[in-house]
């Protein structure tokens, strides 16, 4: 064939783009040797050699069926029919699972990975040396219907918490709701739990083990239909307009531990040294039962195996007490309520590293010892009630280290400050050098002292007032990488003393820090706050005109000594109209000598005129009649330094000028 036909390029399968197209000078016998082995190999048995027939396949390009005049002799040809066309998916498919619960998943698998690529922030040592170096102290304070905890180290103020007895958290509960609506688009279900707003369930939280969908897809409205009584537990108050956020994967928390009934995992906290890790891990395996999964809290460190075993019993015994009320209960019903605030803290709190607890408050007292004396009798003689005359808040300086929290900017110790604006999205976090200017060096050495100061700071804050969602922090540009990572890893180990759930993601490009923080209830400025009633929280008040133009002009300059005269007759006018408001029928005249130099505008201590003229304007000003209203001038004020300036005054007539 080669020989007869020549060089000639044919069409076949998968040959466009695999093969090189050779001009009109190759040889013959190659391109048809070429040509016949893919052509066998491509059709297997459909390649007769015996009759010497050749079968291809074509692409069908036109209605025709015939054989090519320029194909050889025998050969035969087969038009492919055309594919179907597949249907365009969506990626929300119906016939798959939740896209959420997948991603999910998928950031859980590279989240392991990354840290297990990740090396350990702090060795063993310097985990252990940390903590022996910090001075922690608990202070409980009990005041009518309120209870506020707070957590200091080395005297400094790092948390906050607050309850009243009426507007407990709901956090922990556990309840039998009825589902009221599903949303399949929105991959949620609302629930009513008895507790006014209902609360909302999303996909990923429900347990698909307990829903029994028998080779269904995992989605929301297969699980759930509206009406059905459905077992929750609360993982966030609601928030504003928010619901509460619910939970079908209930999980108990106890001293040590926290129990998940029908689970098999067994998760200990990252925060622990490796050592301790393989301790706990070889003690839970003959601790734990085979139906529950235990994730172990850092509070275990250093307990014993029977500790662990009777925080397992005392938790699994209410795990039963909970299935056995809600096979009895009517939805919505609460079939377990964590214990107050109190007692929470200082479950989760309260451990060896704490030198003492200050108790004030009869009532806490009593609650504080007997849960102590149960479940870590070791530390009840850390316990301490406070007998003294003055306030515990006053004495450890509780509250003047609370009134600075409040504020929008905070101040570091060498001179510079941040400042933490809240918005609807995230917190934005600003760090500025203020009046630090370093102690020698470059200015690459000075901002990065700023930084590392400011990043245990920004932590500081984050825990004090209980700051939740999206946090961006902007620190100072950095020139050398190696600092960023200082600055970085100081950030790290700061965040290593936060027990709230966090994640803190890349530098971005713009310098820019960004991390995560659970949100579980109300931050510091929620509890201790309002929302303005003129600007509705805005911090502006909205004009549909200029500002400019609804400015009203300042007074003319005046001369110091005409000043001097305009004050005396304000002021003794202004006598007048007190002692003729108060009854006083004393004379004007008989007032004090000092009083006749020192007006005090506007409550001001510091708007005192003396001149050489005030006594003889005195004199003139109290012939003057009483009813005359004498217009109010601007008053120079003599300052310290020699130099003058002007102050604003009010008419005579104006009571709220005070008079000294």
């Amino acid at each position: 064939e080669g020989d007869e036909d020549g060089p000639r390029r044919r069409r076949r399968r998968g040959g466009r783009g695999r093969r090189g197209r050779g001009a009109e000078g190759t040889e013959g016998a190659e391109g048809t040797e070429s040509d016949e082995a893919t052509s066998s190999s491509t059709d297997g048995a459909d390649a007769d050699e015996a009759d010497g027939t050749v079968r291809r396949r074509r692409r069908r390009s036109s209605a025709e069926t015939e054989p090519s005049p320029d194909d050889p002799p025998n050969t035969v040809v087969r038009v492919r029919t055309p594919r179907a066309k597949a249907k365009p998916k969506s990626e929300s498919d119906s016939d798959k699972g939740s896209v959420r619960i997948e991603a999910k998943r998928q950031r859980r698998r590279e989240g392991r990975e990354a840290g297990r690529r990740r090396p350990p922030v702090l060795t063993e040592s310097e985990f252990l040396a940390r903590r022996e170096a910090v001075e922690r102290i608990m202070v409980v304070r009990q005041v009518e219907d309120r209870t506020q905890i707070a957590v200091l180290e080395d005297g400094v103020l790092v948390e906050h918490h607050v309850t009243r007895e009426e507007h407990g958290s709901m956090v922990g509960n556990v309840f039998l709701g009825r589902v009221q609506n599903v949303l399949p688009s929105m991959e949620a279900a609302f629930v009513d739990i008895g507790r006014g707003r209902n609360a909302v369930l999303y996909a990923g939280e429900v347990n698909w083990d307990a829903a029994g969908l028998d080779g269904q897809p995992k989605r929301i409205e297969f699980a759930l239909k509206s009406g059905d009584p459905v077992l929750v537990q609360v993982t966030k108050d609601p928030v504003g307009q928010k619901g509460a956020r619910l939970t079908s994967q209930i999980s108990l928390p106890g001293r040590y531990l926290v129990y998940v009934p029908d689970g098999s995992m067994t998760g200990i906290s990252r925060k622990l040294p490796d050592t301790e890790r393989s301790r706990l891990k070889s003690t839970l395996k003959r601790v734990v039962p085979e139906n529950a999964g235990v994730i172990v809290r850092t509070a275990a460190e250093g307990a014993s195996e029977e500790e662990l075993a009777r925080d397992v019993e005392r938790l699994s015994v209410q795990w039963e007490e909970v299935q056995e009320k809600a096979k009895t209960a009517s939805p919505p019903s609460l079939l377990y309520g964590e214990p107050d605030m109190t007692v929470r803290v200082i479950r989760d709190i309260f451990n060896e590293d704490f030198k003492k607890v200050v108790i004030s408050g009869s009532d806490a007292w009593q609650v504080v010892d007997d849960y102590v004396a149960s479940v870590a009798p070791d530390l009840r003689d850390r316990l301490e009630k406070w007998t003294g005359s003055k306030d515990v808040w006053t004495e450890f300086r509780v509250d003047e280290q609370l009134a600075k929290a409040l504020d929008r900017k905070v101040y570091l110790p060498s001179g510079g400050s941040l400042v933490i604006d809240r918005t609807e999205a995230m917190t934005v976090v600003d760090v500025n050098t203020g009046r630090f200017t370093g102690q020698g060096g470059n200015l690459e050495e000075t901002v990065t002292a700023n930084n590392l100061e400011a990043a245990e700071e920004i932590v500081r804050q984050l825990r004090l007032r209980d700051i939740g969602g999206i946090i961006v922090v902007d620190f100072i540009d950095m020139v050398l990488e190696s600092n960023r990572d200082q600055v970085l890893r100081r950030l790290l180990e700061c965040l290593g003393r936060d027990r709230t759930k966090h994640q803190v993601a890349e530098v971005t490009s713009l310098g820019l820090v960004q991390m995560t923080r659970k949100r579980i209830g109300q931050g510091l400025i929620e509890v201790f706050s309002t929302t303005c009633d003129h600007c509705n929280g805005r911090g502006i008040n909205v004009s549909m005109e200029p500002i400019a133009e609804k400015r009203a002009a300042l007074p003319p300059v005046v001369k110091h000594k005409d000043a001097s005269k305009d004050v005396a007759k304000v002021a003794a006018a202004s006598k007048r109209t007190a002692s003729s408001s108060t009854g006083d029928s004393s004379d004007i005249s008989e007032a004090p000598a000092s009083d006749s130099g020192s007006v005090s505008a506007q409550g001001s201590e510091s708007t005192a005129v003396d001149s050489p003229a005030s006594a003889e304007a005195d004199s003139s000003a109290q012939s003057a009649p009483a009813a005359t209203p004498v217009e109010a001038a601007p008053v120079l004020e003599a300052s310290p330094r020699g130099r003058k300036r002007r102050v604003a005054t009010k008419p005579a007539g104006d009571p709220s000028i005070p008079v000294t």
